[in-house]
């Protein structure tokens, strides 16, 4: 006889109040990030390898990360990972020179694997099919705008403190998720997701879940889909556009703050009714054109001739990510066999966070030799190609 199931809606709660503070501090760093690995007086392509090695670590510590989850339980990965990235950003606010710096973004990178990671496979765990794509919705949409507003308070905070104050603000908040992840958030590993039948109640071993996961052509399409977007979130938005909003238009960190930060109002107004469409029609009609919407965003930062055009562009990139909410993750869930959400969600963030390192570096070099312009119009093109390519060639993984 299994236990009670825990209250999905009490555990969804909490698990938006968790990311809320994390991501917060995850958003605070982001008009700085750039500018602080510049201050060691290194060159884009350096300033891109600060960034993706934060995404190399999410990369590695992907797998690892799901096998604990399934071993430990949800709730102590969601608990350690809160202190890794304390202590990871900690370290990268007090680095005495580069390689340490690149080296603490490795561990605070790691933790951040171990909290994002673990905090989706609560949810594939605690949903059904039915309602998956809502309920993802609200905790994307916290998400999203705890991102959104994190520039507001870390570019204040670099302003009056220096670039090194928002990595201190986001060891805070990695300590406060260790907390509610250890102290509010119930075990949910064990259990079945909803539908699954008895004849699944033992899952094959985890690697051979992931084996079965990458043969499947839809969830491989979706990992793309993440993919490029950590591509132009990392490369492009986190890397080259601060440094070109600087350079071109002489906006400051706070200016720049205001404007990533007032745009995720609109993206948080749209997550929910995203989350909706894609229970009622399907995941494929969100995904493929908020994708395009991406690429689009990506060509109006490239062309803002002011400030007012750095904020329109910053408006059409919350609408893309809003629009698209969390229906990848959710099409993730659909197509994992029961039993299997840990293996799913790990491998999905490994191939998608596999965006964070290729992204800063690519664009960084490319950036240098070619020019911002190259880098962001390619990514714009890149992401209208990945989007064509779903369309066409993705199975719909629910149909209501």
């Amino acid at each position: 006889m299994t236990a009670p199931r825990p209250d999905a809606d009490r555990i969804l709660v909490w698990m938006c109040v968790l990311i809320a503070v994390n991501q917060l501090g995850f958003g605070s760093i982001v008009p700085t990030i750039a500018l602080y690995a510049r201050s060691f007086g290194v060159a884009q392509s350096a300033i891109g390898l600060a960034i993706a090695v934060y995404g190399l670590a999410r990369f590695l510590v992907a797998m690892p990360t799901g096998q604990l989850a399934d071993r430990a339980g949800r709730r102590t990965t969601l608990a350690l990972g809160g202190l890794v990235t304390a202590a990871g950003n900690l370290a990268c606010a007090y680095a005495p020179d580069y390689p340490t710096f690149v080296a603490a973004r490795f561990v605070a990178g790691a933790g951040a694997a171990m909290v994002l990671i673990a905090g989706q496979v609560v949810l594939a765990d605690i949903t059904t099919p039915a309602r998956r794509g809502r309920v993802m919705a609200i905790y994307q949409g916290i998400f999203l705008f705890a991102v959104g507003v994190g520039p507001l308070p870390g570019g204040v905070l670099a302003a009056r403190f220096g670039l090194h104050a928002p990595f201190v603000a986001y060891a805070i908040a990695g300590t406060l998720v260790a907390a509610l992840g250890w102290l509010r958030i119930p075990e949910t590993g064990g259990r079945r997701s909803a539908g699954a039948t008895s004849a699944a109640a033992v899952p094959p071993a985890f690697l051979a879940q992931v084996r079965s996961l990458t043969a499947h052509r839809g969830f491989m399409l979706v990992s793309a889909i993440a993919f490029m977007n950590a591509v132009a979130r990392t490369g492009g938005l986190f890397n080259v556009i601060p440094v070109l909003a600087q350079d071109r238009l002489g906006l400051t960190t706070d200016r720049i703050g205001v404007g990533l930060a007032l745009a995720s109002v609109v993206g948080l107004a749209l997550v929910y009714p995203s989350g909706v469409l894609v229970d009622r029609y399907g995941r494929k009609p969100v995904i493929v054109p908020a994708t395009v919407l991406s690429g689009l965003s990506m060509t109006v930062f490239l062309l803002a001739p002011s400030y007012g055009w750095f904020l329109v562009a910053c408006v059409v990139w919350s609408v893309a990510i809003g629009v698209s909410g969390a229906a990848p993750a959710a099409y993730a869930a659909d197509v994992a066999p029961p039993g299997t959400n840990a293996a799913a969600m790990s491998a999905f963030r490994m191939l998608a966070d596999l965006g964070y390192v290729v992204g800063p570096l690519a664009l960084g070099v490319a950036t240098d030799l070619l020019g911002a312009d190259a880098a962001l119009g390619g990514t714009a093109l890149l992401l209208a190609a990945v989007a064509g390519l779903f369309a066409r060639w993705a199975p719909e993984s629910y149909r209501r």
